[in-house]
């Protein structure tokens, strides 16, 4: 008996010693968080998506905070919560933000099945990182859309979703927040995050193909296919031709759409634009013709 009222004060102490230390230990080595963090981060969307750049919305808390003690919050944007969540921000950092132009995913392949037809048939797992990774596709482009669905996947907002009669992915710039989840999961690289632009509107070049033109005419009939056209007709130097591909720089673009008017594979789309009057005019014609 004697023995276990011994064993029972000694582990008694132990406990009380170990509690001391680990105490004194939490008091000696605590990090102190700065309260502001907490704050901004319950501002943010929560949506931890990356696409900030940052490890999740407690990630980009910090680099905001420490941001605004250096003075600026310029170069860090939630694209998730967008200009609203970030005037809050600022507001809580008591820092002005930097106004920041509206971004969209944009989907650069307009390798249709009618414009790309299949020439084998993929077996293997169905996914884009699968099918890349074994040099495969079920056409003769080496850079379009897979149309597996991987940016789909990837997506936690609904706002990408491969056409089935197309075979392409599709943006719902109405759901998109620019997070850049679809851009990273794609193997081939061909979603870009690029301006909104004016109303909505927007011009780029919807082809990746780096192949000479005769081999990317003959793998898809909207190719570009590095004629360099649009790149002579831009008036405002925007358009570029590297490696047989044209690209238009956003922050040059003024969306004049004369490098469209000129490309003779169509590779150059224009989205949002009203349609031209004669084409509308015919529209309301055959809408009459059908009522009466």
């Amino acid at each position: 008996m004697n023995f276990m009222f011994i064993a029972v004060i000694v582990l008694g102490a132990i406990a009380l010693v170990a509690a001391a230390v680990l105490y004194v230990c939490s008091k000696k080595f605590a990090v102190k968080e700065d309260p502001r963090i907490a704050q901004v981060s319950a501002v943010l969307p929560q949506a931890n998506c990356g696409g900030c750049g940052f490890p999740g919305c407690s990630g980009m808390a910090d680099a905001l905070v420490k941001a605004a003690d250096g003075g600026s919050l310029d170069g860090l944007n939630c694209p998730v919560g967008g200009a609203a969540v970030m005037e809050q921000v600022a507001d809580l950092l008591g820092m002005a933000v930097a106004n920041t132009e509206p971004m969209v995913a944009v989907v650069r392949c307009n390798g249709t099945c009618e414009n790309r037809p299949k020439t084998a048939e993929y077996c293997g797992l169905r996914t884009c990182s699968a099918m890349n990774a074994c040099a495969a596709g079920e056409t003769a482009c080496g850079f379009g859309c897979l149309g597996c669905g991987d940016c789909a996947d990837a997506c936690q907002f609904g706002a990408i979703a491969i056409n089935p009669e197309t075979g392409l992915a599709e943006v719902n710039e109405d759901l998109c927040t620019a997070c850049g989840a679809c851009v990273k999961a794609c193997p081939r690289h061909i979603i870009e995050l690029r301006k909104k632009g004016p109303k909505g509107r927007r011009v780029y070049v919807s082809c990746v193909n780096r192949d000479k033109g005769p081999a990317a005419k003959k793998a898809c009939a909207a190719a570009c296919i590095g004629c360099g056209k649009c790149e002579k007709e831009c008036p405002f130097g925007a358009i570029t031709v590297e490696g047989n591909l044209s690209y238009i720089d956003p922050q040059k673009c003024r969306v004049c759409r004369k490098c469209e008017k000129v490309c003779p594979t169509g590779a150059i789309r224009a989205v949002n634009f009203p349609a031209p009057k004669k084409v509308a005019a015919e529209v309301g014609e055959t809408a009459e013709k059908t009522e009466n």
